[in-house]
């Protein structure tokens, strides 16, 4: 039983050695993530003319493994493809990225995870556990939580794969559109769509302060 073990473990750990050099290969060969606003990103993706939809799908579904800001890519492909394209090849991008993140945590392991994000998330798996569909919803829809870190304590928890995807496709919309219409505005500053961007922006980022805060005075009365 013990060999058994051993040489799942390895395969497991061979799996994400495996996942992460085909990560380094491709920031080496195509520079992914040097550069870091979304204008740059912007004219780096639209270099690949025809393909500039997928090379930034493919970005999105990597950039988990670089905890680069999401919402940067997300500006960037609204800026790239305009509102509607860019909301949902964002959307695709960030499923993909969502579950590669889920299924290395729970390849992975807890321990593992933990060295390499240097972080313990212990207390949010458990209340994903206990929550479920709910607790991602939530979170999905604060954008003040870092994508990645809720996908990857995902995975370490017991949530079913679909309860997972169909929380994080709901909670994850208005914030898409939110941040791929500032990034379709910001071509045209000074116009009255770019300030309307960035009024509903500033309305999302106030939302999600006040949805934190309320989650955050839950958790403190359930453990009085």
């Amino acid at each position: 039983m013990e060999i058994k073990k051993g040489k799942k473990s390895m395969l497991k750990y061979g799996a994400f050695l495996f996942i992460v050099t085909v990560v380094i290969f491709l920031l080496n060969r195509f520079n992914l993530f040097k550069d870091f606003t979304p204008q740059q990103i912007k004219e780096y993706v639209h270099s690949f003319g025809a393909l500039a939809p997928i090379i930034y799908i493919i970005m999105f579904t990597i950039v988990p493994l670089t905890l680069f800001p999401d919402s940067v890519l997300a500006i960037a492909g609204g800026m790239c493809f305009g509102l509607f394209w860019g909301s949902i090849y964002t959307m695709i991008g960030a499923l993909c990225g969502g579950t590669l993140s889920f299924y290395i945590s729970r390849l992975i392991g807890k321990n593992f995870i933990k060295n390499i994000l240097k972080k313990d998330l212990g207390e949010l798996s458990s209340s994903i556990e206990e929550k479920g569909f709910f607790i991602i919803l939530l979170l999905r829809l604060i954008p003040l939580f870092p994508y990645d870190i809720i996908s990857y304590s995902a995975g370490l928890s017991n949530i079913r794969y679909r309860d997972f995807l169909l929380a994080t496709i709901f909670g994850t919309i208005p914030g898409i559109i939110v941040f791929t219409n500032v990034g379709d505005k910001a071509t045209d500053v000074g116009s009255t769509g770019f300030y309307i961007s960035i009024s509903l922006l500033v309305i999302l980022l106030l939302a999600s302060v006040g949805l934190k805060n309320k989650i955050s005075l839950r958790r403190v009365e359930e453990m009085k």
